[in-house]
């Protein structure tokens, strides 16, 4: 890639020395160029030429396959008194099944046989009452690459409505210290995917809010042709355009070979009801099911991305904000930073994406939890970067809801805040393409419905895009840096019960994203304060971060001793941890003995203050509405 005063000038630059120019980019005033090593060096003291990067065909280093390369379904199959589960060997050796751990509800009755791959184990003996060890008569094996059903017969069928995955415990062991857990699920996959239910979104689907009116821009490994994805809640056909960025030409369909781009559009968009029983009808699975799609592939059936493909997908977007009303660009992507965020080729065309007006919202990275794993482009200080939280299966009981140690941690190199806040990225189920990577080296995620479940920042960011584009339906007038200032102003931070934050601002960021929140209690003004966008794309000045270096070289804030708790936060349900102000003030009251002690002079938060101003705020909208 070459950058200088003009991509017209450089394009000429370098066919005047016999090159090919592959990428044309005037959002950065660059080109990308398929040059020899002696062509590099004729352009390096042409005019005009500032800037070479020579080595973006280098290849990252591949991470080590996990030692214990199998999985298990995410779902059983049940009939009657039979449950089955499939398990995976995704490595290239065979794995030994060694015993199989089972505890379950006395409404199963006994367990009375059990096999695996078709194999007979060991009649159990159960340890106690509904709990057993299972082993196999003779050495099972299952292959590299195969799938292999454990089968458990038990006396009684299973109640439906009574008993749950959850009810039911089983851990698979096998030769090489690898074991294989059954997750607990939710309870109803085919009627709701939960996690509309989680950010709020429901409730606003049902009061006519789908993100109706506001194209979202998806630039991710292209869209799965389904109607559930192509076509909103009244069937109309919602894709508006289709860009293909490596071919660098607009399309009628770009095929998603990954299968990536597809699930990040089914939670951002998915047209498909809510029909679990109990709820109320009028809500949908996807955050904004009747937001406008454009879609631009720049990633590869493997997943990846070339840079100048994806600035120059950022370029076809901001090109077309206007012909197709753009207001936001979906990022679920992340790489760990080359260069300050100012000198990154994608993030120069985002800063140019944003002073355009289009919200970006990217994913912090999955290279938690050690500090400073912010991925690019979450780097960038003006977008919105979305770290994520898992509900621990339970979507109706926030008490439970934590900050997962794959989700990446601040600050960046520049010594700003990320992520900006957090939101929900634990086990999404999605639609993806049957086919696809995806499902070919993920079977295990494939639920019984067709749904696939993944989880990631990824997830979460695509959720936020659709809360950005609900926001902007009720909303329209708002610029980028005030939808920003609208969230991190009304986020939900985690905190404990001696008012100390549960998790640091470089893991949480603000806190949790609320779109009630956003709706009653969002400020304007305040997104990117102390950052002056034009003066960065200008390269006139570049911005720091407030963070700090500690004694021990670790990045710290000053004061963060006193803001944040000393005790690592649970993972899983916490009498400590609620998340946000009201649900902090609210709790069950404190014992005598913690009432009466005299309050921490270092603390640094007024929440009791801070709730007061809000429940005033809300009064006061409320007497305006009547």
């Amino acid at each position: 890639m070459l950058q200088g005063g003009s991509a017209a000038a450089l394009r000429e630059r370098v066919e005047s020395v016999g090159g090919e120019v592959t990428h044309f980019l005037p959002i950065i005033d660059a080109v990308g160029a398929r040059l020899t090593p002696a062509q590099v060096d004729r352009l390096r003291d042409l005019p005009g030429v500032h800037r070479i990067i020579d080595d973006l065909d280098r290849q990252e280093p591949e991470a080590a396959p996990p030692a214990c390369q199998l999985g298990g379904a995410l779902e059983l199959g049940i009939d009657g008194t039979r449950v089955e589960w499939t398990l995976y060997n995704k490595g290239e050796d065979e794995a030994r099944l060694e015993s199989v751990r089972a505890s379950w509800p006395t409404e199963l009755g006994r367990l009375e046989t059990a096999s695996f791959a078709g194999h007979a184990m060991v009649t159990p003996v159960e340890d106690r009452a509904g709990v057993s060890t299972i082993r196999p008569a003779a050495k099972t094996a299952l292959p590299g690459g195969a799938a292999g059903t454990l089968a458990l017969e038990f006396s009684q069928p299973w109640p439906t409505g009574e008993v749950f995955q959850r009810d039911l415990q089983l851990t698979a062991s096998y030769a090489g210290d690898c074991e294989v857990e059954l997750i607990p699920g939710y309870d109803d996959n085919d009627g709701d995917s939960y996690y509309s239910t989680v950010a709020g979104a429901d409730l606003l689907h049902r009061h006519g809010i789908t993100g109706a009116g506001v194209t979202v821009a998806v630039l991710d490994s292209g869209l799965w042709d389904d109607p559930r994805l192509t076509h909103d809640t009244r069937g109309e056909l919602r894709v508006l355009a289709s860009y293909d960025a490596i071919a660098g030409e607009e399309v009628d369909n770009a095929f998603d070979e990954s299968g990536h781009g597809s699930h990040m559009t089914s939670i951002l968009a998915q047209s498909r009801a809510i029909t679990r029983p109990g709820t109320e009808p009028g809500a949908w699975r996807g955050v904004a099911p009747d937001a406008r799609l454009v879609v631009v592939k720049a990633f590869s059936r493997e997943g990846q991305g070339d840079l100048l493909d994806i600035v120059r997908g950022v370029q076809w977007i901001v090109d077309h904000r206007e012909s197709y009303g753009i207001r936001v660009i979906n990022l679920s992507f992340a790489a760990k930073p080359r260069w300050p965020y100012w000198q990154d080729p994608i993030n120069q065309a985002l800063m140019r994406a944003w002073d355009a007006g289009i919200v970006a919202v990217a994913a912090a990275g999955n290279e938690g939890p050690e500090a400073m794993t912010i991925g690019s482009p979450g780097n960038l200080p003006y977008l919105i970067t979305v770290g994520a939280i898992t509900d621990s299966w339970t979507f109706d009981d926030p008490n439970d809801d934590y900050l997962p140690d794959f989700s990446s941690r601040g600050p960046t190199p520049s010594a700003h805040i990320k992520p900006d806040l957090v939101a929900p990225g634990g086990h999404m189920a999605g639609l993806t393409r049957p086919g696809s990577t995806l499902t070919e080296e993920f079977p295990e995620y494939q639920l019984l419905n067709g749904d696939f479940v993944m989880t990631g920042t990824s997830q979460a960011a695509a959720l936020v895009s659709g809360l950005v584009a609900l926001l902007l339906q009720v909303e329209p007038e708002l610029t980028a840096d005030d939808v920003k200032c609208k969230f991190l102003s009304s986020a939900d931070p985690a905190i404990n019960a001696d008012g100390r934050l549960s998790y640091s601002p470089f893991a949480q960021g603000a806190g949790a994203i609320s779109i009630q929140r956003a709706l009653t209690l969002g400020d304007t003004g305040c997104g990117n304060r102390g950052l002056d966008l034009k003066a960065d794309i200008a390269g006139d000045n570049h911005f720091e971060g407030p963070a700090i270096l500690a004694a021990d070289g670790t990045p710290t804030l000053p004061g963060l001793a006193t803001m944040v708790g000393s005790e690592p936060p649970e993972k899983g349900h916490s009498n400590n941890r609620r998340w946000g102000i009201k649900a902090h003030i609210e709790r069950p009251r404190l014992t005598a003995e913690e009432a009466e002690s005299s309050p921490d002079p270092q603390m640094p938060f007024d929440w009791h203050g801070l709730y007061l101003e809000e429940k005033e705020r809300v009064e006061q909208l409320s007497r305006v509405q009547k």
